[in-house]
């Protein structure tokens, strides 16, 4: 299928405080999301550290983002597991408390063929009626999603795209080329969010997005209204800002960065660590030169 959902996806952390999830802070991020023009919030995907919270608090975090949502914008959550029963089983929770759609990367770790890729995510679209998109990040799970296994995703009904972080250009281009016009590609590299969209992306699921929302809406738009020029510049404005933003591993340095922007997002979950004093020098640099100002 194709149409779910174009335009800004943010890949939202999660606010902690000692003793849980800081749901307060949680509702200004989305309504900063809202108010920089973003179409979408995903939630418990990589940079909502999931895999450090338990599932009361994942259920806890789902709850609310849909009911202060309100419909205002899409609520995305993230459910894959490297266990196809867990996937499916959060994905029918994600859809009982109101998700819009579900995220569902590749099962990390097992290693599995694309025959067992096809599998996944057959039980995980014929569990929910709601659209489900791929997420293909390698370097995280050692499981590459190919271009024909995507081709074959494409004819699920509710499969609604794939979120392609391989960092292969020429493997992005194949994908496309067999996906168009059944279902949507979404970028998931910052670095490489317009080259994706000049091929036919439908959007960005992007972490930069998270401190500056309307600077990446203003980039997809151009791109949209065949202004290529103009949206390189945008693009190359951004360019440093994305570069400080993953000066360590997601999320480190984009919770450290909505810090810097007023926000509460307390710190990452062991064992990710915050962020080294040197780079927060570089990344509170970067923000002040993009002219980001606090909330």
């Amino acid at each position: 299928m194709t149409g779910f959902c174009n335009g800004i996806l943010t890949a939202m952390i999660t606010p902690f405080t000692d003793g849980g999830v800081n749901l307060k802070e949680l509702g200004r991020m989305i309504d900063y999301q809202i108010d920089g023009g973003t179409d979408a919030v995903v939630i418990l995907g990589t940079t909502g550290e999931p895999a450090t919270m338990t599932e009361n608090e994942k259920v806890e975090v789902i709850k609310f983002s849909v009911k202060h949502a309100a419909g205002r914008i899409k609520v995305i959550v993230g459910t894959g597991s490297n266990d196809t029963a867990k996937a499916v089983a959060a994905s029918r929770r994600a859809e009982e408390l109101g998700a819009d759609g579900v995220l569902a990367v590749t099962p990390y770790y097992n290693k599995c063929t694309q025959k067992g890729l096809l599998e996944y995510y057959r039980a995980i679209c014929s569990a929910v009626k709601i659209p489900v998109i791929a997420y293909n990040v390698p370097s995280r799970t050692a499981v590459n999603i190919l271009p024909e296994t995507a081709e074959k995703l494409a004819e699920i009904p509710n499969m609604a795209g794939i979120k392609e972080a391989s960092g292969n250009m020429a493997q992005v281009c194949e994908t496309m080329r067999r996906i168009r016009g059944k279902m949507d590609l979404y970028s998931g590299e910052d670095f490489l969010n317009l080259p994706m969209l000049a091929i036919g992306g439908a959007g960005l699921i992007s972490v930069t997005s998270n401190i500056a929302p309307a600077l990446v809406k203003k980039m997809y738009e151009l791109v949209k209204a065949n202004e290529l020029d103009k949206a390189n510049e945008v693009q190359d404005f951004l360019l440093p800002l994305e570069d400080a933003c993953f000066l360590e591993v997601n999320p480190i340095p984009i919770k450290a960065a909505y810090n810097m922007l007023g926000f509460d997002a307390g710190v990452p979950r062991a064992p990710l660590t915050e962020l080294e004093s040197g780079n927060k020098r570089i990344l509170q640099g970067e923000i002040e030169r993009a002219g980001l100002k606090k909330v």
